[in-house]
């Protein structure tokens, strides 16, 4: 047991350290050359010398093949290309019953020419080529190798041959499917079925279907909130999962796994506990993981992130380097030597082999799978629910361990699966795109509560605007990334996607000018922080609480409340006035990076009937939780609930939260007199508005019998 321990703890000391392209082994030398310079052409030669018991793949593999060797050269006015790449000696063909296909591979050495036509005396030829290497055991995740070779022709060079104006490329649409990070384990062409532990699992954010709840944390709220927290973490980690089986590490690697536990095990039936086995194993791995992060942080620490600059900072680096990953910049791998050690344990037979299979599935999968986890824990630590952690990663874990259990009792259902190919690289750099939009979240969260001024309402639109543009153009193929391949056409499913985004896109663009946008107001910076909302003019006519004048506010000019509502902004103040015109008072217990409070606000607050008993009815007092401004001196005490020194504006109305109603959760609604004591039970967040009007209406009642 504690040897275990030792293990996970040593798995996430490694996840934070990354190394660009790291490599299990390194069977396949590649050698770069030129030859038959002569007159105005010459040949590109590149030579792979490949350890004994080891192959590449040839050029020629059909689709939802294993990944053919491919290569792509820079365009240049120096040169043309001649034809395309040839390979000799001919490649070593054989029947695959994992791919139902025909496949052909190299072993040994084999040379792969690229004819040139030569449009300059000296040049240069640079491009790049893929390659996937396997043994009869495993394959090596698929790697790219940036090449450049010097071609001088000056003594044979005509010099009066005119230059065409553009630069062929190689043909590379029937290469469709390469996956520059996808890591697949394969048997050999010519033997049995048989997979190395060092299957990959993917990845994302993660798309994430549902938005984050980047709120103000909850301890051990009494408001039925929390449980619905931990739902929405273990539904995103769910999602998570799911998106992670349809990444090019995982989805290739599903009939392969399903074919060496039924093989190993002799039987259907025993291949079936096999793959149980190694689902619990999963599972098991991915939620020791959540619950390492708990321990870490524990409790209090998990709150503080919610609306710690620090933090939040943090969160917004991690996830924009994961998403620059997904877009295809680079891979974030783990260190080869410790992925070796765990490969080599997995090779034991019983539980503990086929643990060890898992727990290397999840290693050598991190350049995929590491985006979404990162992506779901810094969502789950920011949320600041306890369990948040361990419960996002049992989500992940059950939605990933599904299918190779799904497939191992139903493996007619491997026939239906559709063939990997450039789908799955697109799913990849959606949720980059996704990921990358998401993090101007955590931004957000930090410049409202430090008042920065950054991303204002508008700024935010714009900057997701832009992304979710490019998002859609991505999608219809008018926007191609490095490893992209060359589609001769856009599949249906494609294309809808690309609709859907580009629809979403022109739905964010009113609101450059102040339309709410209700169906994405809880991602966005509150509406009083635009510069230019055509909806003030209407609420400038808006009347007002009372007939009484409403005085100066403090903090007025940092706080303004939704909808042109009259607000306090401190307590004190607010109950003072409350007396005055004889109204009851509204706690708004809210936050700067509370999701759900914008939510509320733009989706109930917003209704005709609730926002006139909120103009009508009641004082409003609303108090944000996690605002950094700094008390007067003359202000700050410590607090006699938590024994914490209290010196912002957030920490003194948290505390009052706290220490007077046992919660820390927002948003928090209470119905108060003028005294302070409360009259009607609290409302947390919930958008059915009939039951807020009804909540409005008793506190009023209650409110009228009582004085």
């Amino acid at each position: 047991m504690m040897r275990m321990k030792r293990i996970l703890l040593l798995f996430i000391a490694i996840c934070s350290t990354w190394s660009v392209h790291a490599q299990l082994y390194d069977p396949v030398s590649w050698k770069f050359d030129v030859e038959n310079v002569e007159d105005n052409e010459a040949t590109v030669v590149i030579t792979a010398s490949i350890q004994p018991g080891w192959h590449v793949y040839s050029q020629y593999i059909e689709e939802g093949g294993p990944i053919p060797t491919s290569f792509s050269f820079e365009p240049s006015d120096g040169f043309n290309l001649i034809g395309k790449v040839t390979e000799s000696p001919k490649a070593v063909s054989a029947f695959d019953p994992n791919f139902d296909m025909q496949i052909a591979w190299h072993e040994k050495t084999v040379s792969f020419k690229q004819k040139v036509k030569l449009n300059q005396a000296k040049t240069i030829v640079k491009g790049m080529l893929e390659f996937m290497v396997c043994n009869d055991k495993s394959c090596l995740p698929p790697e790219e190798v940036p090449f450049s070779v010097s071609i001088d022709a000056s003594k044979s060079f005509i010099k009066d041959q005119a230059p065409p104006k553009t630069s062929a490329t190689v043909d590379q649409a029937k290469k469709e499917e390469s996956q520059p990070v996808q890591k697949v384990n394969e048997s050999r062409p010519d033997t049995a079925s048989h997979i190395d532990s060092s299957i990959l699992a993917l990845s994302d954010d993660t798309l994430k279907g549902t938005p984050s709840k980047i709120q103000v944390a909850e301890e051990e709220a009494a408001v039925s909130g929390a449980p619905t927290g931990l739902w929405s973490i273990f539904i995103a980690g769910l999602i998570g999962g799911f998106a992670a089986f349809l990444m090019p590490c995982i989805y290739p690697m599903v009939p392969l796994t399903t074919s060496f536990f039924t093989k190993q095990s002799g039987s259907r039936s025993k291949g079936l506990n096999t793959a149980i086995l190694y689902g619990i194993s999963i599972v098991v791995i991915y939620v020791a993981l959540g619950m390492i992060i708990t321990l870490l942080f524990g409790a209090s620490a998990l709150n503080e992130a919610a609306s710690s600059a620090v933090f939040n900072l943090l969160f917004f680096a991690v996830i924009l380097i994961f998403a620059i990953s997904f877009l295809g910049a680079f891979e974030i791998t783990l260190p080869a030597s410790f992925v070796n050690k765990m490969d080599e344990k997995s090779n034991r037979g019983g539980f503990m082999g086929i643990f060890f299979m898992a727990f290397t599935l999840a290693l050598v999968s991190f350049s995929c799978t590491g985006p979404i986890i990162g992506y779901l824990l810094v969502d789950a630590v920011s949320n600041g629910a306890l369990l948040g952690p361990a419960i996002g990663m049992l989500g992940f874990s059950v939605a990933l361990a599904i299918p190779f259990i799904l497939f191992a009792a139903f493996p007619a259902f491997l026939k239906e699966m559709p063939k990997s190919g450039g789908w799955l690289n697109t799913v990849k750099v959606s949720l980059g795109f996704l990921e990358l939009a998401l993090a101007f979240k955590f931004l957000s969260n930090v410049d409202l509560a430090y008042h920065w001024g950054i991303l204002d309402r508008e700024i935010f639109l714009a900057i997701w605007i832009v992304i979710f543009g490019l998002f859609g153009m991505y999608l219809l193929g008018k926007l191609k990334l490095s490893h992209d391949g060359e589609g001769a056409f856009i599949a249906l499913p494609r294309l809808f996607a690309a609709m859907v985004v580009l629809a979403f896109t022109i739905y964010m663009i009113p609101g450059m000018w102040g339309a709410p946008l209700k169906g994405i107001s809880a991602w966005l910076p509150p509406q009083t922080t635009q510069d230019f909302d055509l909806n003030r003019l209407s609420y400038t006519q808006s009347p007002t609480a009372g007939d009484h004048q409403t005085p100066v506010k403090k903090y007025g000019g940092i706080f303004h409340a939704p909808h042109g509502l009259e607000a306090f902004y401190d307590y004190e103040e607010g109950l003072a006035y409350a007396k005055k015109v004889n109204k009851p008072v509204l706690l708004d217990f809210t936050g700067w990076s509370c999701v759900n409070c914008r939510k509320m606000e733009a989706s109930v607050w917003s209704d005709p009937e609730v926002l006139r008993r909120l103009r009508e009815d009641y004082v409003l007092i609303s108090l944000y939780v996690d605002d950094k401004t700094e008390l007067d001196e003359s202000e700050q005490y410590t607090s006699a609930f938590s024994g914490k020194k209290i010196t912002t504006i957030g920490k003194k109305w948290s505390d009052l939260q706290a220490s007077t109603y046992q919660t820390n959760s927002q948003p928090y609604y209470v119905v108060v007199g003028a005294d302070g004591k409360k009259l009607i039970p609290p409302q947390a967040f919930d958008l059915d508005i009939t039951n807020y009007i009804k909540f409005l209406d008793s506190g009023k009642t209650t409110y009228n019998n009582r004085f």
